[in-house]
């Protein structure tokens, strides 16, 4: 079920009265803010996709190219499965996606696609490296749970793109791409500079359908550097 305001009318176009005048303004663009939320997840619902995270990547995909057929891709953090069926959907038959999460995907089939369950922080790279060809493209949407405390959930997010960008370079043939999330922050500048210099150029997104109020931007890497 969608939600909506108690209070407001709406129009035959979908927007208020004039009655959230008397609302103070922060509640109100949290109301906007909140139906913005809705557009994404009815669109997402509507297209058959898993998540509505999946407009993140179509946006930044919108404005280069990281995904071609026949590509192999390692889905880091691949549940509930919206990247990676984007990902599936771009390389075709001919492609290979692998995805890792602690939970898997229950929704996603295809005969290219391998889940590993595994917390990063204990996967082990080395049999990771035996295990699978190296990628052409490295995603990862990781997040840590939230706790509402700036500066925890800033470091925990630093700690998950650490290890991101530690498997991404051990993974990645010499010229891959590497995207990834994380929170803007304490450590956030330092994090660039050491992923930059794994990779050619670097590009700084924030998508559309981000939540307004995250922090949540992406760093795409682009040719990495052996």
């Amino acid at each position: 079920m969608f939600w909506t305001p108690a209070f407001a009318g709406v129009t035959t176009k979908g927007t208020f009265y004039e009655a959230v005048k008397g609302v103070p303004v922060h509640k109100r663009e949290m109301i906007k803010a909140r139906r913005w939320e809705d557009h994404y997840t009815r669109r997402s619902r509507d297209e058959r996709w898993l998540a509505r995270s999946v407009y993140k990547l179509e946006e930044i995909e919108g404005r280069i190219r990281l995904i071609r057929k026949g590509d192999y891709l390692l889905d880091l953090g691949c549940y509930p499965g919206s990247w990676a069926q984007y990902g599936l959907k771009r390389i075709g038959p001919q492609g290979e996606l692998v995805g890792i999460d602690l939970k898997e995907p229950g929704r996603l089939f295809a005969p290219n696609f391998r889940f590993i369950k595994s917390d990063v922080f204990k996967l082990d790279l080395d049999w990771l490296v035996k295990e699978i060809r190296p990628r052409d493209v490295v995603l990862s949407d990781m997040a840590p749970k939230t706790t509402g405390i700036r500066v925890a959930d800033t470091c925990r997010s630093m700690e998950l793109a650490g290890r991101a960008l530690e498997i991404a370079v051990a993974m990645l043939h010499k010229r891959g791409h590497f995207l990834c999330k994380i929170f803007e922050g304490e450590g956030f500048k330092a994090y660039r500079e050491t992923f930059s210099s794994h990779f050619e150029t670097v590009r700084l997104f924030r998508p559309s359908a981000v939540r307004k109020g995250s922090r949540e931007v992406y760093l795409l890497g682009l040719s990495l550097v052996k």
